[in-house]
């Protein structure tokens, strides 16, 4: 591959969350001396005026082009070797780019929750990847690195204890302090419409192997029920689990089943111990259930959409963000009474201030990762860059992985 103009370009700089990217891109890198990137999106004066408020050097190039015009995205995208994407609903806007980096071999990066439209990218899309080699990887935020990379982690140790991989794991949130971005609440929403217009895509969401060719035929636990887990305690749905499972069996598939063809995740949200964990955990599933009740009548989602989504360029406030963080817990069960907890913590608010950090790592990260180890495809994030980004998240976003027993 010729060498290309940028390291990185940030496509939908001018949103809440691409802002955040370039702010901190900016704050780890120096402007074309130790990375080439240039911010872009659909309006010069917006570029310029963001450009300004973060900071930015007029030396930080701005590009134009627009979500819907194919042939300004194909000339965009052949000027670097990654672009990262923020925006979305990527199952509304997202196809034209994806669509131009697997003909011109460019590499890409977003932070996609939309598991319908992902499915639907990897059979229009995989094989002219593979042809011209772009490396094509979906959920590089909040969903779903912090899932992705913690069973993969958690199954590098367990083969490093144990000689073997975790047949079950369960992965366990024990704490979230911040919000959902409403990029996720914009994709959920438009997921559910489109699901009743397509059962197809109702079967889709419900299925732990949607993101899988050739899926095993091991039962799934389901993730749907007030749960209690030996060890450790009630737990209870949590919303991102029908995204994140997909991704880490995807991860499975794609590296050829390092974590055996019987392996169960299921991913909750825990909520404690004894009578008071189990009565949280009912009180949040029963809270779910009218959510997701609410949720399918048309009305509620006509009302969301014009008081509880964010405008374009809103989100949460430097200190509501720095103040967030995250605590995932996963047990992993390798049989014969062998068991490994691993936790994955992270700074800052997990559907921006961490999501940023996180897109922005795992895009330089691809960048930096041989084609010989990772050629041309529709990847994950974990299967397509593995420790090499777990160790790079560690020293640059704030996250940690670590061994708790």
């Amino acid at each position: 591959m010729s060498e290309k103009e940028f390291d990185l370009i940030v496509f939908g700089a001018t949103g809440f969350t691409g802002r955040l990217v370039a702010e901190h891109l900016l704050k780890r890198y120096t402007v074309g001396a130790s990375l080439r990137w240039a911010m872009a999106g659909r309006d010069q004066a917006k570029l310029e005026r963001v450009r300004h408020e973060i900071g930015g050097p007029e030396a930080l190039p701005l590009l134009v082009a627009n979500a819907s015009d194919a042939a300004a995205l194909e000339a965009l995208v052949q000027r670097a070797k990654v672009i990262i994407t923020t925006v979305g609903p990527y199952q509304l806007y997202g196809e034209p780019l994806v669509a131009a980096c697997a003909r011109t071999g460019a590499d890409y990066v977003d932070l996609c929750g939309e598991p319908a439209w992902m499915a639907a990218m990897i059979a229009k899309y995989e094989a002219q990847a593979k042809a011209s080699g772009a490396r094509i990887v979906f959920s590089c935020g909040f969903d779903s690195i912090p899932f992705d990379c913690g069973v993969w982690f958690l199954q590098q140790e367990a083969q490093r204890r144990f000689g073997k991989p975790a047949s079950r794991v369960r992965g366990r949130v024990r704490k979230m302090k911040g919000t959902f971005s409403g990029g996720t609440l914009a994709s959920m929403l438009a997921t559910l419409e489109a699901g009743r217009r397509d059962p197809n895509i109702v079967r889709t969401m419900t299925n732990p192997y949607a993101l899988v060719s050739d899926p095993p035929s091991v039962r799934q636990p389901r993730g749907d029920a007030v749960v209690h887990d030996e060890g450790i305690g009630w737990s209870a749905p949590f919303v991102m689990a029908a995204i994140n499972t997909k991704n880490v069996h995807r991860s499975n598939a794609l590296r050829g089943c390092p974590y055996g063809r019987d392996f169960t995740y299921d991913e909750m949200q825990l909520m404690g111990e004894g009578a008071a964990g189990e009565r949280r955990a009912k009180a949040a599933f029963n809270q779910s259930r009218t959510q997701m009740a609410l949720l399918a009548f048309g009305p509620t989602r006509a009302l969301l959409r014009r008081f509880a989504l964010p405008k374009p360029g809103e989100g949460p406030s430097k200190e509501e963000r720095e103040s967030g963080s995250y605590d995932v817990l996963f047990v992993g069960d390798a049989g014969e009474g062998q068991t490994l907890r691993v936790g994955v913590k992270g700074e800052k608010d997990p559907g921006y201030g961490s999501t940023s950090m996180m897109l922005s790592e795992a895009a330089l990260c691809l960048a930096a990762t041989p084609r010989d180890e990772t050629p041309g495809g529709i990847w994950t994030p974990a299967a397509a860059m593995g420790g090499a980004l777990i160790a790079r998240l560690q020293e640059k976003a704030g996250l940690t992985f670590g061994v708790e027993g």
